[in-house]
């Protein structure tokens, strides 16, 4: 179980930390790192405004992935399977947010 909160804590601190060189603009329009859809990727003009936004909504959601696995694994009695599947649980939600609000917001522009 220690293995698995290692595991989910460092994978959500790396989300994290990667996304606060997109939140501070640092990051101009590539291939392989940021919100890469056509719209962002054809104008860099609204490249650094969505990545800003969704690098925040990341941000969030590493630190959420943190909590959860932190907090989780205190419940009494917590099977491995159930302890995996709720942090992976609350991943695909806050991910999914993220996700779609950085759309909405993209579309927004």
């Amino acid at each position: 179980m220690q293995l698995l909160l290692l595991l989910f804590t460092l994978s959500g601190f790396g989300l994290a930390v990667l996304s606060v060189p997109l939140i501070l603009g640092k990051i101009p329009p590539n291939g392989l790192y940021g919100f890469r859809v056509r719209k962002t990727m054809e104008h860099p003009e609204t490249w650094y405004p969505v990545n800003k936004y969704a690098g925040k909504w990341f941000f969030t959601a590493g630190i959420t992935i943190i909590a959860a696995a932190i907090l989780l694994i205190f419940i009494p009695g917590i099977a491995l399977e159930i302890y995996s599947l709720a942090v992976l649980a609350v991943f695909v939600i806050i991910f999914t947010a993220a996700l779609l609000a950085s759309f909405r917001f993209l579309n927004s522009l």
